[in-house]
């Protein structure tokens, strides 16, 4: 297959904005607002170590598998990546006479609407992509007879995120493992991107608390400790999978950087102490929601569904579309993301990450800047 690897719009429009905002109401992670020029992260200065755990080992103990069944990566985005090169090359498998003829490749479905990155990283790495939709008027739910309509006899994996992004539906496990089984039965995998699923409020049983879908039939799961620990500096997340995915992830993988070894220590460290560090992104997590669900409540104008113990929406404006929203928005320093970049140009993203009295500052100069719309 041929590969290229095209920019990526969304990446490339939000990289220096979040730096020059005063107010950053598009980053997710929690935690936001605190980077500074602190080798160790505040949340971990002063902890201790622990003495004989690896990091794979404590995240196998997390999703209750083996170790062989886990590998660190360099961040979600880099599991992502190494997932979809493991799903691709075992939809490849050894045809080297296969031609590069569009209805060949290997068929990747990415949700719509998605995380732009997770639709190109599939694109660049060669495999056709096609879509399939989880339906505003429905509440973005996630349905496994969509997954059969859309998928052909070249299927090799879809995609979704839980909580969806860029909505915040959180979809249960039980239906989690129907829409498994639609891409078993379709003859292909699904990868999961769970960056998410920690946001909850009160916390689930599962892995960091939430939902999670792994240990299901055919299902690749990807994390990080970037969302929920708001730990992005470290560049640390994984990949949960059946062995054979993991070790062709693992085979890619040795193409690229690996996980430096402070980022290691530190993210060992982190989940040494995750019973602290969680119970603050908790309390975290709901002052934010409140704050978000507040403010949408008291807008005439805003129509969109602040899912529970969410901290970002997919929201509408009555008058304008996601592009007049942003450009508004950024008039008065405020930074949230266009729908155009996750396939609603009438949408708008905001997401509330940082420090709760930082986050609420923000929403005040947003709510200028909808009465701007107004005028």
């Amino acid at each position: 297959m041929t590969t290229t690897f095209p920019g990526i719009p969304y990446l490339e429009w939000i990289v220096d904005r979040v730096d020059e905002a005063t107010h950053d109401l598009a980053t997710s992670d929690l935690g936001s607002s605190r980077r500074g020029d602190d080798l160790v992260p505040p949340v971990l200065a002063g902890r201790s170590d622990p003495e004989d755990a690896t990091l794979a080992g404590q995240l196998a103990d997390r999703y209750g598998v083996s170790e062989s069944s886990v590998l660190v990566t360099a961040g979600a985005t880099n599991a992502n990546f190494l997932a979809a090169c493991a799903l691709l090359d075992l939809a490849s498998g050894d045809d080297e006479d296969r031609d590069e003829s569009d209805a060949s490749r290997p068929q990747v479905l990415v949700e719509k609407p998605g995380y732009q990155p997770l639709v190109v990283t599939s694109e660049a790495l060669g495999a056709r992509v096609d879509r399939f939709v989880r339906p505003p008027e429905y509440d973005y739910e996630l349905e496994p007879p969509r997954l059969d309509g859309a998928s052909t006899d070249a299927f090799a994996f879809a995609i979704v995120t839980n909580r969806h992004n860029p909505s915040g539906k959180l979809t249960p496990r039980a239906e989690l493992a129907e829409v498994a089984a639609a891409a078993a039965d379709a003859g292909g995998y699904l990868l999961v991107d769970e960056v998410y699923a920690p946001f909850v409020d009160p916390a689930v049983d599962g892995p960091f608390g939430g939902t999670t879908a792994s240990g299901l039939d055919n299902t690749v799961v990807t994390g990080s400790l970037t969302k929920f620990y708001g730990l992005g500096g470290l560049r640390v997340g994984w990949i949960i999978a059946p062995e054979e995915v993991v070790e062709r992830a693992r085979s890619a993988s040795m193409y690229l950087p690996a996980v430096a070894e402070p980022s290691t220590k530190l993210a060992r460290r982190a989940l040494h102490h995750s019973d602290e560090i969680e119970a603050a992104a908790r309390e975290h997590l709901s002052a934010n929601h409140d704050l978000l669900a507040s403010f949408v409540a008291e807008r005439d104008d805003l129509d969109g569904r602040i899912h529970a113990g969410g901290t970002f929406a997919f929201l509408d404006h009555a008058d304008a579309d996601g592009d007049a929203v942003a450009d508004a928005a950024w008039d008065r320093g405020v930074l949230v993301v266009p729908g155009r970049f996750f396939d609603s140009p009438e949408s708008f993203r905001i997401s509330l990450g940082g420090d709760p009295e930082a986050m609420g500052t923000g929403l005040e100069a947003f709510g200028d800047a909808l009465d701007d719309l107004a005028e």
